[in-house]
């Protein structure tokens, strides 16, 4: 989704510019040019050599020592956008100003791309009245303002002014550029099956891999939407996404019940297991004592309080995976647990399901619609699934009538 896309990274002399090498990284990794520009205080919090390593080309630092003779207008005019990261208060004042003071200064004013800023300082600089003028300056000249979180600063303490997460970061980069049908809208996605441990070795599972929830989670992105993967695989994930990982299903119901109304769309494409051991073997269990009995309680349901819970115009998707009686088990269970639409699928069927790279669906809405996928692509599932769950989003509802 940034591939191709030329981003100048400024790094500014804030304690967070380690933080930038990650996000260097995470943007190659979405396919985008990257060129580090690298404040003279910069220099004394990180090294130029790993940026070097990481970005599309060298470090630069400076407007004179440069094999171009005029770098600051040649990567303003070339830049599809450029990100300072962190943006300390001295770089935020100079913007305002126009004060050309070193080569990342003067490429922010040699530049008619988008600028996008992170701010990054301690909470008396970030609160202080210049500041926040400088910050509502540049707002209503169209500058992206990354807002800094509250957390531990570099002197101990706790305020607002901690550097936005790496993930926070690309994911506004992501946003930029995004022009699908999904773009400004966010979106949950859980994958994989739950395992609920019977002693520290063995545990209660199901066959679940994660690539049918793995793949809606990057289509979503590829559409344009902030993406929320809660994952129990070790699947590789864009960097863009933000993951969360879990085990149990109870780790993966506070992990979405605690997330889920914040997002547009909610896809509940994990096997989260119906039945978890009752007591939890502290050491493993030895077959010299005989064959162990293990007593069962229910999980709780994860889709069913999200049908309770669901906001108005929110999107509620489950998933129902059978071996007999598809589309009468998939209905019952859409009218149960308040979801607005159902995917249900025969695992036993060849090439669907778990482990598979292919897949055939039938998504059913509680408004009686049916729509058939035939064996196909796992990313072609994902894009039927989300297609039917944004036409049911309100601004697009309105549209299409």
């Amino acid at each position: 989704m940034l591939h191709g896309r030329r981003i100048v990274l400024g790094v500014t002399g804030g304690i967070a510019a380690y933080k930038a090498i990650e996000v260097c990284r995470r943007l190659v990794d979405l396919g985008a040019h990257v060129t580090p520009v690298l404040t003279e205080a910069a220099l004394n919090m990180v090294g130029p050599t790993t940026f070097t390593a990481l970005a599309s080309e060298p470090v630069k630092t400076s407007l004179w020592r440069d094999s171009h003779h005029i770098p600051h207008t040649r990567m303003g005019q070339t830049a599809d956008a450029i990100l300072v990261c962190p943006a300390t208060a001295r770089i935020i004042s100079d913007l305002r100003t126009g004060r050309s003071a070193d080569l990342l200064s003067a490429t922010l004013l040699a530049t008619t791309a988008p600028v996008v800023i992170c701010p990054a300082m301690h909470t008396e600089m970030w609160e202080h009245p210049a500041t926040q003028e400088n910050l509502g300056v540049l707002a209503r000249r169209g500058v992206i303002i990354v807002p800094p979180e509250e957390g531990r600063l570099a002197g101990g303490d706790i305020g607002k002014g901690r550097l936005a997460d790496p993930a926070t970061v690309v994911q506004a980069m992501v946003e930029l550029f995004a022009t699908g049908p999904l773009s400004g809208r966010s979106v949950l996605v859980t994958a994989g099956g739950t395992r609920e441990p019977i002693d520290p070795v063995r545990y209660i599972g199901n066959r679940s891999s994660g690539k049918q929830g793995h793949a809606i989670a990057e289509v979503a992105l590829a559409q344009g939407a902030k993406v929320t993967l809660v994952t129990t695989v070790e699947l590789g994930a864009s960097p863009a996404i933000d993951r969360v990982q879990v085990e149990t299903a109870a780790e993966m119901r506070d992990a979405v019940l605690g997330r889920a109304a914040t997002h547009d769309i909610v896809i509940m494409a994990a096997a989260v297991a119906d039945f978890r051991p009752l007591a939890v073997a502290d050491e493993k269990i030895k077959k010299t004592e005989g064959v162990p009995e293990v007593l069962l309680e229910r999980t709780d349901d994860i889709l069913a309080a999200l049908g309770q819970a669901k906001r108005p115009g929110q999107v509620l998707v489950g998933f129902a995976a059978e071996t007999s009686n598809v589309r009468e088990y998939a209905t019952d269970k859409l009218a149960r647990k308040g979801a607005d639409l159902i995917v249900a699928n025969d695992v036993s069927a060849p090439g669907v399901g778990f482990a598979h790279d292919t897949n055939a669906v039938t998504i059913i809405g509680v408004d009686g619609s049916v729509v058939e996928v035939a064996l196909s692509d796992k990313s072609d599932v994902a894009r039927a699934v989300l297609n039917a769950a944004a036409t049911r989003l309100p601004d697009n509802e309105s549209q299409s009538s």
